[in-house]
């Protein structure tokens, strides 16, 4: 169940297939009773396919089917441990490459502003040029 702690031991009554039982666990009472009425619910499962099921074999074999669910759900852990790993490979090497762009980016803004600045100052000096020209050709004419 739970890690034990310093903390007290809880016992509970239970009952499980008609039987009193004293469980005592760190968990709190009302974990323990729904761990105990699951317990019951696959039991009664088991003893209403089979009526004529000995309580001992009724437990056996909802031991089986409850161990069983065990390993699927581990197995079902471990795929979505290995999928959530993945996805955080995904995350951190879409987030590198969302940097790497971002820098990219701010480059290229700066380029197209020194650009702007040049083909501003190109702009100008053409001007300047073809005012030069026509106040020549006024004066030669």
């Amino acid at each position: 169940m739970a890690e034990k702690n310093n903390r007290q031991k809880n016992k509970v009554t239970v009952y499980i297939a008609g039987n009193e039982y004293v469980i005592a666990g760190h968990e709190t009472p009302e974990y323990i009773q729904k761990v105990a009425l699951y317990v019951d619910q696959k039991l009664r499962e088991i003893t209403q396919k089979n009526h004529f099921l000995s309580t001992s074999m009724a437990s056996i074999l909802a031991s089986v089917n409850m161990a069983d669910e065990v390993f699927r759900m581990r197995e079902r852990l471990e795929e979505s441990e290995k999928e959530l790993a993945e996805l955080k490979r995904k995350y951190k090497q879409n987030n590198e490459e969302l940097q790497h762009l971002k820098m990219e980016n701010d480059m290229l803004k700066k380029r197209e502003t020194q650009l702007q600045i040049e083909l501003t100052r190109r702009e100008t000096e053409i001007k300047e040029v073809r005012n030069t020209i026509n106040a020549m050709n006024r004066k030669n004419q």
